[in-house]
């Protein structure tokens, strides 16, 4: 790994990065080296029932330095950036120095530039978005949504879509109106040392094959195996990358060698997504490259 960026040891730092671009590691040698508490910033890795195949430190390296909002939260479970921000609110006032780390954009924005506060979405609302989707697609519910909503999202992710849908089925407003009365920030970007990691396609790629290979060597299929029972697709929990393939490969379904493929072309495209996004919203970040 190159060599680690200058950071001032009294301000918290922000780590982002696409998946399997060592951001982890960064993180932990920089609690080693100056002290605090990694933070996970992952909307995946909160879950339990996922560390292997959502590459969540190791209990080896949660020996080296403390962590914190990893795998705490059940498989059944909803949680989303209002959540973590809440569980992460407590940790700013401790006073211990946050090395928050992921991959999750939203989660980032959120942070530094505030979060509006749109009403939970009621059940039964959730249930008519997920039956439309899966009935009429992606393109039914982007064309219900307010100019100014359509515009400002991802129209190519379908949890973006469905949330901005849901919001407006549910209060009457679109979602770029709740975003416009959104309250000051927990940590505006200017207290805090940004990091970007950047990881060019090509370093990436055989990072991500690689990653996948350890992951199965790992264990992955036994903790698939472990989520088998009472498996349910439509839980946030079940959208670990990987999660899906090894479980169809489990069901008999693909082979394994097919569900290796798939996860691994999976987890390229959704890199390319998170570089995406962290090029249109975090222009202002330090960049870093590793080795």
């Amino acid at each position: 790994m190159a060599a680690l960026p200058e950071t001032d040891p009294a301000r918290p730092v922000l780590i982002a990065g696409p998946t399997a671009s060592a951001k982890s590691e960064l993180a932990l040698r920089l609690a080693e080296r100056e002290g605090g508490v990694v933070v996970n910033a992952d909307a995946i890795q909160v879950f339990d029932n996922w560390r292997v195949l959502t590459a969540r430190p190791s209990p080896a390296d949660e020996a080296r330095a403390p962590h914190a909002l990893y795998g705490h939260v059940g498989r059944q479970d909803e949680y989303s950036v209002g959540h973590w921000l809440r569980d992460l609110a407590p940790l700013l006032e401790s006073g211990e120095r946050p090395i928050i780390t992921g991959g999750t954009g939203l989660y980032f924005t959120a942070l530094t530039q505030g979060l509006a506060e749109i009403p939970p979405t009621p059940p039964e609302v959730r249930a008519e978005a997920d039956a439309r989707l899966a009935e009429e697609g992606l393109e039914a519910l982007l064309a219900e949504l307010d100019t100014a909503t359509a515009e400002r999202i991802d129209r190519r992710n379908p949890a973006r879509v469905q949330r901005a849908w849901e919001v407006r089925r549910s209060t009457g407003r679109g979602l770029a109106a709740w975003q416009d009365d959104t309250p000051p920030p927990l940590l505006p970007l200017a207290r805090a040392q940004p990091i970007l990691v950047e990881a060019p396609r090509d370093w990436l790629t055989p990072r991500i094959e690689r990653r996948f290979d350890a992951m199965l060597a790992a264990g992955a299929l036994d903790e698939a195996r472990d989520n088998l029972e009472g498996w349910d697709p439509a839980r946030l929990s079940s959208k670990a990358i990987g999660a899906p393939e090894l479980i169809a490969h489990l069901r008999g379904e693909i082979t394994l060698e097919a569900a290796r493929d798939a996860s691994t072309i999976a987890t390229r495209q959704f890199a390319k997504r998170q570089r995406t996004w962290f090029r249109a919203k975090m222009a202002e970040w330090h960049r870093w490259r590793p080795d």
